[in-house]
């Protein structure tokens, strides 16, 4: 729940205390019969309905969202997210889903039996309602559902244009089903202004009854008494941080809380990706090296640390991530740093990469190297549009790189014999899941001391489809289109040259990869209790 806590708690309070001003001088007005409201109300519905009799489209939406968007649709999407939430270990933000939908279920009723007032009468409806009209219980049920999904979507997704368009369509979908009800001539609108205000109010009082009662944001691991406060050294990409100075700022307040000395700052350059600052933290004696950036950051602190026996936490700010979704580290930012600084320390493996392509003749890995058409899809991405979208961009260069011709490759593995195949692509993976949590090397572990590959050679377009399907199903049968491997040396060798990439960055094109494995040799901070993902 602390990652929804307001900035400006003030705000909360003052836009709280309008919805229930709102609230009870609308419902004070009905309730003592006011010929200036219902005058008002019913120029207003009477004006909507007209529009929407004469408007067909505006007509088929209104009445969609009777139909489809009332209380019955609302509670499963509500317990659904409250399912989601739970699962993923976040009990707080389920019991705030559950006691936000089952208030706003019990309350709605209630205050219609309360206000007693009679639905609109129209002289040409095109519906004849029944019931009792005041507040909307179609506009609670969206105002409720929509300001929950706001509140979980503020502690899901990081902030960027995703999270601030999602939160803009939820807002404008409960705005349009309260709409809705008067151009349909279910209500007044003070029947759906009320409405909303109650479903809305109702959310943000147990958002903010679980907010008091949160108790992060003190010392979950406090110094021993007498102990030297430790000391962890800070690798940062400045280009994929952003406003640097207010990331400092988060780090070294989360490094006090748990018990850490002010950190020590490295900022990675284009010249030096990660190599020197990791070396100078190791030089400086440091207890833990946080490193915040994308995969190929990542990947090039850990090469340095490996070995050193000083645990590096992650602070994801790329794209992909993927090594932080594999080891279950938050992509939420702040939740991250707590990671870093307070979780308990896996050994895992890490992966080293010859080959022939000019830009990565020997290096290391930690996620994914390949050749073939994944490898044209990181060399395809439209930066800009990754930088608007993220990793969504990966798909639409997919979809353009599709139809990457099938290659011949040899695959030898270990000591056993080659094994000739043709593919589009082929990878060698440390870690099995992609974005979305698609399987693509389910057998996987980072820790195993092993390597996996996978080839894959759909024939059309349409053979994407099966190959999709099996790895869902994480279906062990292999054949022509979908071959997999295991062991600690993987060699492909392609007659042509072919794109190459290394942990999701392109490394230009070659026919030869060799990929080992050291089991073991680097310490990685994860979530206290957390085992790598199944």
């Amino acid at each position: 729940m602390r990652r929804a806590r307001p900035t400006h708690p003030v705000l909360l309070g003052t836009f709280a205390a309008l919805l229930l001003a709102v609230l009870v001088t609308l419902g004070t007005l009905v309730a003592t019969g006011s010929s200036w409201l219902q005058d008002l109300d019913t120029r207003l519905s009477s004006r909507a309905l007209l529009f929407t009799s004469t408007h067909d489209v505006v007509h088929d939406a209104a009445k969609a969202a009777s139909i489809g968007l009332d209380r019955w649709t609302w509670t499963p999407v509500l317990l659904l997210v409250a399912f989601w939430a739970w699962r993923r270990g976040a009990p707080r933000v389920a019991a705030f889903v559950v006691a936000a939908g089952v208030t706003e279920a019990l309350l709605n009723p209630l205050l219609k039996l309360v206000f007693d007032r009679d639905r609109p009468v129209h002289e040409d409806p095109l519906e004849v309602f029944h019931g009792l009209s005041f507040p909307s219980g179609h506009s609670s049920s969206a105002g409720v559902g929509c300001t929950v999904l706001v509140i979980v979507t503020l502690v899901a997704m990081r902030r960027g244009l995703r999270r601030r368009l999602l939160v803009a369509l939820l807002v404008l979908l409960a705005l349009l089903v309260a709409a809705s009800r008067v151009f349909y001539g279910a209500h007044f609108p003070s029947d759906v202004t009320a409405g909303l205000s109650e479903g809305v109010l109702v959310a943000l009082l147990w958002w903010a009854i679980l907010l008091r009662t949160d108790r992060t944001g003190t010392p979950l691991v406090p110094a021993a008494p007498g102990a030297e406060p430790r000391r962890a050294a800070v690798v940062l990409n400045p280009a994929k941080v952003g406003d640097v100075d207010t990331f400092k700022e988060r780090v070294a307040e989360v490094a006090r809380l748990h018990g850490w000395r002010e950190p020590m700052w490295l900022r990675t350059t284009i010249e030096d990706p990660g190599t020197g600052q990791a070396q100078a933290a190791l030089e400086a004696d440091v207890d833990l090296i946080v490193v915040a950036g994308g995969d190929g950051t990542v990947r090039t602190v850990c090469e340095v640390a490996a070995g050193s026996g000083v645990p590096v936490g992650i602070v994801p700010h790329g794209t992909g991530n993927l090594l932080a979704r594999n080891l279950d580290i938050p992509l939420n930012i702040r939740d991250a740093m707590d990671v870093a600084f307070s979780g308990q320390d896996r050994a895992v493996d890490l992966g080293h990469f010859t080959s022939d392509a000019p830009e990565a003749a020997r290096t290391s890995f930690l996620v994914m190297a390949g050749l073939g058409m994944d490898a044209a899809i990181m060399t395809g991405v439209d930066e800009e549009l990754k930088a608007k979208v993220g990793w969504a961009a990966y798909f639409v260069s997919g979809v353009k790189a599709a139809r990457y011709p099938a290659q011949r490759v040899k695959i030898t593995v270990d000591d056993a014999e080659p094994v000739k195949l043709k593919a589009r692509t082929v990878v060698v993976g440390n870690v099995g899941f992609l974005q979305a949590g698609i399987p693509l090397l389910p057998d996987a572990r980072i820790d195993d001391g092993l390597l996996d590959a996978v080839v894959l050679a759909p024939k059309r377009f349409i053979g994407w489809l099966a190959i999709g399907a099996r790895l869902f199903t994480r279906g062990k049968r292999t054949n022509d289109k979908l071959e997999r491997f295991t062991g600690t040396r993987i060699v492909i060798e392609a007659k042509e040259p072919m794109p190459m990439q290394l942990d999701g960055d392109p490394v230009g094109e070659g026919t030869r990869i060799e990929a080992t494995i050291s089991a073991g040799v680097l310490l990685v901070r994860v979530p206290d209790d957390v085992g790598l993902r199944d």
